[in-house]
């Protein structure tokens, strides 16, 4: 499943930066504000955002206006944004939080607005703390978080959000990770933020040593029927409560999910119980192989700061017993990760030639190049990709396609790589991750919101991961065996 902060096999959304995984609604108790303290924190300016963690406290209406501001002064659209779609964004999740819990107010009212930024909000802090402070205090950070994460969805940017600090397990030491240890296909990613693009089965399509699934017997291939009696689709449209229970198996405390899976080469089903828990971590690194003997396979599923190296020292272990005719990148289930690891492992087969431009939102743009202090590999390159390929995949997809350094085969690429993302601390010890550009490819097109078109498509389905089959493995060997 999707994780953050680290970046590891299944790493999330990239180019992000590192942020907690998003757990304001983990049920930890945290004290509310009195209404007196709360109106004091309305009427004053909210201190500006900045890149120094602060320690762990409420989400308060100093927050919010501090995120407001943090917004205005360093998002992608901040200079030309309509504060109003802010507010009504955190007002909606206010009031529906407020609903959900049985605690709605008469006087929830948006108050009027009328685009100025700093009227506005100070209509909307008044209008806040007056309802917060009617909040059972149990339900007071659970409220603002909802507020939080609404008015940052507002944007409609799949590379914004908001990240409040998950509780940690108790007993975790450097090397475990926590959940489940599964990725799945469609990836909660995927179905969070291109939910148009989702189409079942649900699949596993791995599953960590030592980890519960593992346990548990799951297996690469098990479609997932259901979770806790609910079907991850239903018309064949995904399930966001379902997505949501297995991505939040990353948060702590425990949530123990009852799943029916089905076996795609026999037909055969069965329901396990499956708590998240601790164990040791899978490696970040990349697994590499030769196939028919003179054709590098390496699997990457992140884009590491080091990957380039890894690809690098891969190749060069496999050229001491093969001199290799081409070299084959596994790309399926690669949610992004850092620019600098785009940049250095395109640097591996071109120099010189920009492979993205970062755009503001006056149209001004700046190119990004592979990393030309990175060794060429010279050798003939296919690349397999997949909807779950997403972010920095995204980009370097289309830098392979757009530059005509090697051929794309599978299906398209995700599509969600609005831009990379900085982080802004805030006074409860969240984080905002917010892109200050957007991306734009090679040849100037748009692939966020759209994705990569594989050369080839041949999707690589639940059957194939069963039994072991692997059509677009045995078309990349045909290609460069050519």
């Amino acid at each position: 499943m999707m994780r953050y902060p680290k970046l590891p096999a299944r790493a999330g959304l990239c180019c992000l930066v590192a942020v907690a995984v998003a757990a304001a609604t983990a049920g930890a108790a945290i004290a509310s504000t009195t209404p007196a303290a709360s109106a004091a924190q309305a009427a004053s300016t909210p201190p500006a955002c900045s890149q120094t963690p602060q320690p762990t406290g409420p989400t308060t209406v100093t927050t919010i206006g501090q995120a407001y501001n943090c917004i205005f002064a360093h998002y992608y659209s901040g200079p030309v944004l309509d504060d109003r779609v802010l507010l009504a964004g955190a007002f909606g999740g206010l009031t529906e939080e407020l609903d959900r819990l049985g605690v709605d107010q008469p006087d929830a009212t948006m108050p009027a607005l009328t685009g100025n930024r700093d009227g506005d909000w100070a209509a909307f802090a008044a209008v806040y703390s007056r309802v917060i402070g009617k909040v059972p205090p149990r339900d007071v950070q659970q409220v603002a978080a909802a507020a939080m994460t609404s008015m940052v969805a507002a944007l409609n940017d799949n590379h914004a959000r908001w990240a409040y600090p998950a509780q940690q397990p108790p007993g975790e030491v450097p090397g475990e990770t926590y959940g489940v240890g599964g990725a799945i296909s469609p990836s909660e990613g995927l179905a969070e933020y291109a939910p148009g693009a989702v189409l079942p089965p649900l699949t596993v399509t791995s599953v960590d040593p030592g980890s519960p699934f593992a346990r548990a017997g799951i297996r690469p291939g098990d479609i997932i029927v259901s979770v806790d009696g609910a079907p991850p689709f239903a018309d064949g449209m995904p399930s966001a409560g379902v997505f949501r229970l297995l991505l939040e198996t990353q948060q702590y405390p425990p949530q123990a999910l009852r799943i029916t899976v089905r076996w795609p080469v026999t037909g055969a089903t069965r329901t396990i119980t499956v708590s998240p828990g601790l164990y040791k971590a899978p490696a970040q690194s990349v697994t590499a192989k030769l196939l028919d003997g003179d054709i590098g396979y390496v699997q990457i599923l992140g884009f590491y700061p080091d990957v380039a190296s890894q690809v690098q020292t891969a190749v060069t272990d496999m050229e001491k017993t093969a001199t290799l005719r081409g070299l084959i990148l596994d790309l399926r289930g690669n949610g992004g990760g850092v620019s600098t690891g785009v940049s250095q492992l395109l640097g591996e087969f071109e120099h010189g030639t920009a492979y993205a431009y970062g755009c503001t939102v006056t149209g001004a743009c700046t190119a990004d190049y592979p990393d030309a202090t990175v060794p060429l590999l010279h050798l003939p390159l296919a690349v397999l990709t997949d909807r779950d390929c997403a972010s920095g995949c995204d980009s370097f997809s289309g830098a392979v396609k757009d530059l005509h350094l090697g051929t794309l085969i599978g299906t398209r690429t995700a599509g969600i790589v609005a831009g990379p993302a900085a982080g802004w601390a805030l006074d409860d010890g969240s984080q905002l991750g917010l892109p200050a550009m957007h991306v734009l490819g090679a040849d100037h097109e748009l692939i966020n919101g759209i994705g990569v078109a594989p050369d080839y498509y041949i999707p690589y389905t639940a059957r194939d991961l069963a039994t072991g089959d692997d059509p677009d493995i045995a078309k990349a060997l045909a290609l460069l065996k050519a």
